[in-house]
């Protein structure tokens, strides 16, 4: 019932996304390569989850998947709504800074929650989305990355992935949160700005290797559902020690920037609300919060 004009049509649609499919008379048409698109077809294929990337939202270039996603919130979107994009013009990172998000090179997502907790409670959900992407990589690539409290993915020191939460709430409730996770995967040293050269790198930059984006993706959407859904009885205690084993922060000496002070001091803790504990040099421990401030390690980025 379809028109061969029609099957031609879809194809050539195939072939401009980058698809190699062989044509022969009398046969059709086979599938040769599939390229690294990140698609919702080609992520809901291979998905394992009940919410999570149930609904994408995939566009091909635009300011701000997190943009995107809050608009979708307001709209009343359903919970686990996926926005990705192949390339953002006007990517974020926390404190205002710009996250540089080049075309199909890395994975530039948001996830639309709307979680029944207090705000109080809202920094578990960044160190969920952190454990997820860490866990993530290392099913993918069998490398250990580490997280930088509170929003940073590092592997050999380079940061390879960002996380922005952003939460549109009241006092006492929750309206929705989204949360943002770009990761860095195939660019090269080249493709980074001078003024982060020396701090961000990609995943394939540390393992010589072409990675599928899509199948990180998944693995991160997989991963991350995981954890959310297990909230209500997943306990904050559990959550941080699984945090730990990828800490990079807990136990190391830090500089806490706050606009125009710096405090320095040996990040002892996470707290039961998902803050930093920070012991300065005369015993005190202050409770750092992670919307306010930039940690950095003394002798470095981490």
């Amino acid at each position: 019932g379809v028109s061969r004009t029609a099957v031609w049509k879809a194809i050539s649609a195939l072939r401009e996304e980058g698809y190699v499919v062989h044509s022969s008379p009398r046969k059709g048409y086979c599938l040769h390569i599939s390229p690294d698109v990140i698609s919702a077809a080609e992520i809901q294929q291979s998905l394992q989850t009940q919410c999570f990337g149930r609904d994408i939202d995939y566009v091909k270039k635009l300011p701000s998947t997190n943009q995107k996603a809050k608009q979708k919130g307001a709209m009343g979107c359903p919970e686990g709504t996926v926005v990705i994009a192949e390339q953002q013009t006007e990517g974020r990172g926390r404190l205002g800074r710009t996250w540089v998000s080049p075309p199909k090179t890395g994975i530039w997502m948001s996830i639309l929650l709307r979680p029944r907790i207090s705000p109080a409670k809202a920094p578990f959900i960044t160190i969920m989305a952190a454990l997820a992407t860490a866990r993530a990589i290392e099913e993918v690539t069998g490398i250990c990355p580490g997280i930088k409290w509170p929003n940073d993915i590092v592997v050999k020191k380079r940061k390879v992935c960002g996380i922005l939460t952003e939460m549109h709430a009241e006092m006492e409730q929750i309206h929705y949160i989204v949360v943002g996770i770009g990761i860095n995967v195939n660019q090269q040293a080249d493709d980074f700005p001078p003024e982060i050269s020396n701090t961000a790198g990609s995943i394939s930059m540390v393992t010589g290797k072409t990675l599928h984006r899509r199948e990180i993706a998944v693995k991160v959407l997989e991963n991350f559902e995981k954890l959310y859904m297990e909230k209500d009885t997943l306990s904050s205690q559990k959550l941080i020690e699984e945090y730990k084993v990828y800490s990079l922060t807990l136990g190391q000496q830090v500089k806490v920037m706050w606009q125009d002070e710096v405090l320095e001091g040996k990040a002892i803790a996470i707290t039961d609300t998902g803050e930093l504990l920070v012991q300065k040099q005369d015993g005190q421990a202050v409770t750092v919060f992670s919307g306010e401030v930039s940690v950095r390690g003394v002798d470095g980025y981490v």
